[in-house]
Parts: C-alpha cells; structure tokens; sequence
C-alpha cells in the first residue's frame, strides 16, 4: 500500500521551536542558510571546574533557579502561571514551542480539546527537579516533599502538563526510547493519522539545558571536550564526541483532508517510516550499520518509492568516533549500486537534543522543504577516511527536495528512518 493508498495522509501543517539556534522559526531557518552555530561556553558550573566546556546553550532564557518563582521567560512567550510549579524547564521550553506551532498551523489552541487531537510527546525527565526533590526528601526525612515532585520530574511530565495546558481528549502518549524517542512519536504520529485514530496529533520533543542533563554523557565519554562552536563536527576525522544541548521541538500533524479543509498550507507530506533494532550493546551502535540499514529499507518500503529517488538523507550522525562510522556504512549498504545523494547532519550548528533530536531535525527537513534549500554539513573540514565515499556537501544549497529520508538513532540500538515528501496540494 503506497502513501496515496492509505485512507488518510499525515501532513506537517506548524512548525515550533526552542533550541540553541534559535527560538522561532524564522530565526532557525536563518541560521541554517548562514550556518549560525548554537554551540557557547555553558554556565553550569564555576568556570574551569567542568572539563567540557561548551553546551548547545538555549539564549534568553533563565530557568536555573532552584525556585520557579525566579524562571525568568522572554516577554513574548506567555505561560498561564497556575501551570508554572508542575512544568520542568523543558515543559516552558515546550509550551512556548507548542504555542509557536499551534499559530503556525492556523489553529487556536481550543481547537486541540476535542477527541480527535492526540499528544505524544518525548522526553527524558528533568534530573535537575528530580534532584530537588530528592535532597528535600533526605534533608527532611521524609517528613516534607514537593507535592508536584512527581509530575514535573519523570519523564511523562510532558504528558501530563500539556495534556491538561491544551484539554487534550483524543490520546496521550509518551515515548522513551532515547535519541529516537521524538522520532518514534512522528512514526507512530503517522500511523494513527492513516488509520483515522486521529485527525490531528501534536508531537512535542522536549529536553532540558542544565548540568544535570547534559554533564552525565561526560562520565560515559560521549561528550565533546572541545572549547569553541566547532566542538561538534559529524563525519569529520577530528570529532571527538557529541555537544548535547536542549531545548523544544513541536510538530502539528495532520490528515491531508483536515489540512484542506482549513485552507492550512503544508510544509511536507509524511510518506512513511521504518524502524528496527540492533540487539548488539546498552550504548554503542552496531558497528556494520546492518539494522539502521533495514530501518531505511522500511521506510522506503512503507513509502513505496525509489531510493534513488531521495533528494538528500538527513543523518543523525551526532559527531562521535563510533556512531558516524556505523552510520556511513549502514548509508552505502542501503544505496548499494544506487549514487548516493547528499548526506546533511545539521547537528554541527545545532548539537544533539537526545529526546527532541528527532522531532526538531524533522522539522529542519520540513522548513528546508518549503523553502528550496538544503542545509550543508558545519565544521566538516577533514572528512574521516572512512566516510569519504558518501556525498557530504558543507554549505547550503539552493536546492529543490522532493523526497527527504530521515535517520535518528539511539542508545539500545534503536533506530527510526522517516520519509517525509513534497506536499500534494
């Protein structure tokens, strides 16, 4: 069954974002064509006690008091603040996002309290609440506690606050799977869409920006130790590990027919997805690229289009030693005979968002879709010998794009390839 056959289309309608790169839109888009890096010294702990020095830093800002009450948020964003104590940093940076794309798709924020609206949404938690919570649990005996501790720290927080934020009424879910976890939510997005289980789904990839969350990957050896905005630099010889940053990423998704119906313009067409797992290790790829390779091969399978149709693959690529060398590969088993096309990680301006990797570099594809261009590969100066045989443009390109694949893989051996296509208006 094509993407035609289904009796329903998903379709991306609203954009949203909080991330390193910028804050809306229009400010990610222009950093992608000027390759404006989100990669600044981080602030998480006294200067020189941290030996990874840079972070993918979200600017304007201010949710590091241990007090809500001192969360300083731009003017611009509005946040109801009976829903400011049981929201982590990254539910703000989700709500201003949320609230982005539920604009951009023409919608008001009362159409999403109906049953046919469903939520999904990816998160790893907030250890920084968590924290709070714990101390103030042994400090007390167990005697006094936050009585929001639980739904502003684990990781269904999401769920639980914009469920109720927005009056969601269809479904409500999360994901957990990782660097894959926003990825699964658009796959499973696109499911529920062409089964008529939804007619609209807003996918929401949210993390947040605080030692707690990005330092652990230090201890793990995951995590770049350069000092300056070239410390990520996927597919290069000198890359050294990933820079983790944080942030919100929202997607509206919905039926084709909803989308017309409202006179709703679509940045892409969501053709299909495909996913598998390694089975080989808790934290490293499996090195030949075998089953991120079979997830390509699903996707383009549920799409029913031609690999060598695809304008350029979006990598996940996050600019460790191990995982892009097991990329590139599981990319040439794919194309095999078939030329290669361009192969883009965006995570050089934009660093690594973990659970909202997915959901954001989704929406990238989508802006880059709509708009003719094609993002370039920042900081690939001396590609790894290993990697030479992809095709790995540097800059951004003029480009129309009609299919665009899309990989994110994560811990566990997860992988998810998504399809998203040119809309059919």
């Amino acid at each position: 069954m094509s993407s035609f056959d289904w009796p329903h289309r998903p379709v991306i309608t609203g954009l949203g974002f909080i991330s390193s790169i910028g804050n809306d839109a229009s400010a990610v888009l222009e950093a992608l064509r000027t390759q404006q890096s989100g990669i600044a010294p981080h602030t998480f702990m006294p200067d020189g006690q941290s030996q990874i020095k840079v972070a993918g830093m979200v600017k304007e800002f201010d949710l590091s008091s241990d007090t809500w009450t001192l969360w300083q948020i731009p003017e611009r964003f509005k946040v109801r603040r009976e829903f400011l104590r049981s929201l982590p940093p990254h539910g703000i940076y989700a709500v201003c996002a949320a609230d982005q794309a539920i604009a951009d798709a023409g919608l008001d924020p009362a159409d999403l309290a109906n049953d046919e609206t469903a939520l999904f949404a990816a998160s790893a938690g907030s250890p920084f609440m968590m924290g709070q919570h714990v101390r103030l649990l042994y400090e007390t005996r167990g005697r006094r506690g936050n009585p929001m501790g639980v739904v502003n720290s684990i990781s269904g927080t999401l769920n639980f606050n914009l469920g109720a934020y927005y009056h969601i009424r269809g479904a409500n879910l999360g994901f957990v799977s990782a660097c894959t976890s926003s990825s699964h939510a658009v796959g499973h997005a696109i499911d529920a869409i062409r089964l008529g289980r939804a007619r609209r789904v807003m996918v929401v990839g949210a993390e947040d920006c605080n030692a707690e969350s990005v330092l652990p990957f230090a201890a793990m050896r995951a995590l770049s130790q350069g000092g300056d905005a070239t410390a990520s630099r996927p597919w290069d010889k000198r890359r050294d590990g990933f820079v983790a940053t944080g942030g919100a990423a929202v997607l509206i998704i919905e039926s084709a027919e909803a989308a017309a119906e409202r006179g709703a313009t679509p940045y892409a067409e969501l053709l299909g997805w495909g996913q598998s797992a390694d089975g080989y290790s808790i934290a490293a790829p499996e090195p030949e690229g075998q089953y991120l390779c079979r997830a390509m091969e699903r996707a383009v399978e549920d799409a029913q289009i031609a690999r060598e149709d695809i304008s350029w693959l979006h990598a996940h690529a996050t600019s460790t030693p191990t995982g892009d060398l097991a990329e590139a590969k599981a990319i040439r088993k794919f194309f095999g005979d078939t030329p290669c096309p361009p192969v883009v990680s965006t995570k050089g301006q934009s660093d690594h968002g973990l659970s909202m990797a997915g959901a954001f570099e989704v929406g990238l594809c989508a802006l880059s879709m709509r708009h003719g261009f094609r993002p370039g590969n920042a900081n690939l100066q001396e590609p790894d010998p290993e990697v030479e045989s992809l095709h790995l443009p540097t800059a951004p390109t003029a480009t129309k794009s009609r299919y665009i694949l899309k990989n994110n893989c994560g811990f566990g051996g997860s992988n998810v390839s998504l399809l998203l296509g040119t809309p059919v208006l």
